[in-house]
């Protein structure tokens, strides 16, 4: 990267509006730049946000399976990168780059993590079967990961054993993710759960297709929260390297996936009926648990 001086005023609110506006748009397990965050932090992690989900629409907008539709969207992710690579460079082409370059200079980020994300939006496009689940923790090595690095960073932590804490909160949350979507990946042509697994545990794709989950896939669904949850405790050794309301949202953010699983688990493992979402309830109980726990 080049140490090239981004002229930026910083007085200029329009500077992150965008990214702001994006990331109160769509709906999310938890709030991003949430009042739990510093305020001095909210507009970095809204264009942090921002990154993420315009590069993760791009890589699942179009048809799926369609070798001309994965080809457009690797280009524009290509671009996409190229935009990036700009920015850092001080020629932002869009305001919302241009606040991204800003963020990364002033917070001292570590633009590789960016580009990780991107690696993992690119094999998004192409890669809908994952034969061991080593090659999953790889795919969430560089979806997930370098989120939680990268808020570490922008609080000043940067010790090696807070983020490899962060990275089972992060790898957690990812898998997490996985089981409350299996229908919806499905239906985008995806399947999260290692091949090995399911062959282990006579699952086959067909069984996807079924408006009711079968006891054997039941059965994948109940190994793979026990694994998650083992990564969620470990991961909340994280706790205690950090401080304040930032503290707060990173117990909020574990309780809440925690809960997720729990609804999960009261469901009958069924995750091919709907989409489970936290509601109010969840809410209180997640805000109480936190404010509780150690």
């Amino acid at each position: 990267m080049h140490s090239t001086q981004i002229h930026i005023n910083l007085k200029n609110a329009d500077l992150y509006k965008e990214a702001f506006n994006l990331s109160k748009s769509h709906y999310e397990n938890f709030p991003v730049a949430s009042f739990l965050i510093p305020k001095e932090l909210r507009k970095h992690i809204a264009v942090i946000y921002w990154f993420a989900r315009a590069a993760d629409d791009i890589a699942d907008e179009g048809s799926t399976n369609n070798p001309s539709d994965e080809k457009r969207r690797l280009e524009e992710l290509d671009r996409f990168e190229v935009s990036f690579r700009k920015a850092l460079d001080g020629r932002g082409e869009s305001v919302q780059f241009t606040a991204l370059a800003h963020t990364i200079k002033e917070r001292k980020l570590t633009p590789q993590l960016f580009l990780d994300l991107l690696s993992a939006f690119k094999q998004d496009v192409v890669k809908k079967r994952y034969s061991t689940h080593d090659e999953v923790l790889d795919y969430c090595r560089r979806s997930a990961n370098p989120v939680g690095r990268l808020l570490l960073e922008l609080v000043g932590v940067r010790h090696s054993i807070p983020l490899l804490y962060s990275d089972k909160i992060c790898t957690a949350l990812q898998l997490t993710n996985f089981l409350q979507d299996v229908k919806i990946d499905f239906g985008k042509g995806r399947i999260y759960f290692p091949l090995d697994e399911l062959e282990r545990n006579s699952v086959s794709v067909n069984d996807f297709l079924s408006g009711e989950t079968p006891e054997s896939l039941k059965k994948v669904v109940r190994e793979n929260i026990e694994l998650v949850r083992n990564m969620f405790l470990e991961g909340r050794n994280l706790i205690p390297y950090l401080s304040g309301r930032f503290k707060f949202e990173i117990k909020w953010t574990v309780a809440g996936g925690e809960r997720i699983l729990s609804k999960i688990e009261k469901s009958g493992f069924n995750v091919l009926t709907n989409r489970l979402k936290l509601d109010k309830l969840d809410f209180i109980i997640i805000f109480f648990k936190s404010l509780l726990s150690v």
